[in-house]
């Protein structure tokens, strides 16, 4: 615990430069006391190291000096070339980077921790896309994320044109972006529209460009925080309506394609006699009026329950009727 402490104490100094012992207490979770025994201990062992008194003092290293991480664990070794199995990085055109550094982090590990490092890339692998997605995982439109990132990271507003679900006309926005969080696979553009956190899909923008005008965040406020309110707004959502219906055999991939996101659990195994000419799903939809969209697959998709559902898709087709008849 202590050699691991040691090392965090100097991978901050090189990182913070000057560094106020009680901060170092207060991150390492040990009392400011310990943190000078440390500092001694570093010195002793021929860590150009020293305090400064006074208002503005604290901890430093030498300028100039630099170390590698070679007291890094076999565990932490691992733990970073997982890194490498994430869809994010390639989404964000950062997947040479990861593998740059990794290379360079590889070349400063001891030599025991080398092999476990190299073998987590062919024993662990990360898929993050979900079973049945509606959307396979590449097939992503709107703005490049690389082209997005560099938006962000400009502190400028953005200008977005953005279409909502179920809304055919995209509309413009001017927002004040904090970040871009990866939910799941599905990248959001966290930002304040006019003072209030919003929450954008990028794969719902048709365009978006910095302003010329400086970003205009609310004071003490992060990424994390902005994060955390509209997580929980999502969280806070009614509950999706649960509906069992079943499809025609030989429309079922088509099925799949268009509402495999909505599936509630894995679709049965091809096969099957003309016994079998419906099969069976269960599903969930965002409201009951949202099974309107069913009616797209005609006679091929039959909603079983509840009863509602079956009422809201009989006054669909009613509607439909009533406006086509000659």
């Amino acid at each position: 615990m202590k050699a691991d402490r040691l090392l965090s104490i100097l991978l901050l100094l090189q990182t913070r430069g000057r560094v106020p012992a009680t901060e170092l207490a207060e991150r390492l979770e040990v009392s400011v006391r310990t943190i000078y025994r440390d500092v001694d201990s570093l010195s002793a062992a021929g860590v150009p190291v020293f305090s400064e008194r006074g208002r503005h003092g604290g901890i430093r290293l030498l300028p100039g000096y630099r170390t590698d991480v070679t007291g890094m664990t076999a565990d932490e070794a691992r733990a970073l070339f997982v890194l490498s199995a994430q869809s994010a990085h390639s989404d964000l055109g950062l997947d040479r980077a990861l593998g740059s550094a990794l290379r360079k982090v590889m070349a400063a590990l001891p030599a025991p921790h080398r092999t476990d490092a190299e073998r987590v890339s062919e024993r662990i692998l990360v898929d993050p896309a979900r079973w049945y997605r509606a959307v396979p995982v590449g097939e992503r439109t709107g703005p490049d994320l690389g082209e997005l990132q560099y938006a962000v990271f400009a502190d400028r507003r953005l200008w977005l044109r953005y279409r909502h679900s179920g809304t055919p006309e995209p509309v413009e926005y001017t927002v004040d972006p904090y970040g871009l969080v990866s939910k799941a696979t599905v990248w959001y553009l966290v930002a304040d529209l006019h003072g209030e956190p919003r929450l954008f899909r990028t794969d719902r923008m048709l365009a978006a460009e910095p302003a010329d005008e400086v970003v205009r965040r609310r004071p003490g406020i992060g990424l994390g925080d902005v994060w955390a309110v509209l997580r929980e707004q999502v969280e806070r959502l009614p509950k999706e309506v649960p509906v069992r219906l079943r499809v025609r055999r030989g429309r079922l991939d088509m099925f799949l394609r268009i509402h495999g996101g909505r599936l509630t659990a894995p679709p049965p195994a091809p096969g099957g006699g003309p016994a079998e000419e419906w099969v069976e799903l269960p599903t969930a939809f965002p409201s009951t009026a949202a099974v309107r969209m069913l009616l797209s697959m005609g006679a091929d998709v039959e909603v079983l329950s509840p009863l509602s559902a079956r009422r809201e898709l009989a006054r669909a087709a009613a509607d439909a009727l009533s406006l086509y008849r000659p």
